[in-house]
């Protein structure tokens, strides 16, 4: 026979099981929502370009041009757009779907681009932009670098970017590449 003393426990009270019941509710509740998000996200980043494209599209907020090119406006700034032909001074940020990053302009320091002459989803959101505006587009493979690579993007990748337009002005004749227009 054993030798184990039974030490009494004192009754818990209905409200303190119904506490616990509660507690362990909310904590189940909370890692479903994580899960389900996290594994939302996946699955996203794990689908072709057309269905993330088509996916995303349809997420509130979202707008889509007849080029294909989705855009989120964070800030909507104001004033006129800049075309084609225009120099604007921005800061962006490029990732993947993933998340990974690829390039981005340093932190205080804008970028001045030739709209010509980056890739024509870039430029169609730059020309969406007024003054002091923030977007969020993501550009799919046809009007960014198709089925080839570039750098770190892989072929057929669809492309994000958080882009900051901060000035825009005409582009001047024979300026050479890398060189701020005057009034920049």
């Amino acid at each position: 026979m054993s030798k184990v003393t039974a030490v009494p426990l004192r009754p818990v009270s209905r409200a303190g099981v119904t506490t616990l019941w509660i507690a362990i509710a909310v904590a189940l509740a909370v890692g479903v929502a994580a899960a389900w998000t996290m594994s939302r996200k996946a699955v996203m980043t794990a689908m072709p370009p057309a269905e993330f494209m088509r996916a995303n599209g349809n997420r509130a907020g979202i707008k889509t041009t007849p080029s294909g090119l989705e855009y989120e406006v964070i800030a909507p700034g104001s004033g006129a757009t800049p075309t084609p032909n225009d120099v604007v001074q921005v800061d962006y940020k490029g990732t993947l779907t993933n998340g990974t990053e690829f390039d981005a302009s340093k932190p205080g320091q804008p970028v001045t681009m030739p709209i010509a002459q980056v890739i024509p989803g870039f430029g169609e959101a730059l020309t969406l932009m007024p003054r002091n505006s923030r977007y969020r587009v993501w550009i799919p493979p046809e009007i960014a670098y198709g089925d080839r690579a570039a750098g770190a993007i892989p072929p057929n990748s669809v492309l994000v970017f958080e882009i900051t337009m901060h000035d825009f002005a005409p582009m001047p004749p024979q300026m050479p590449q890398g060189m701020q227009p005057p009034g920049m």
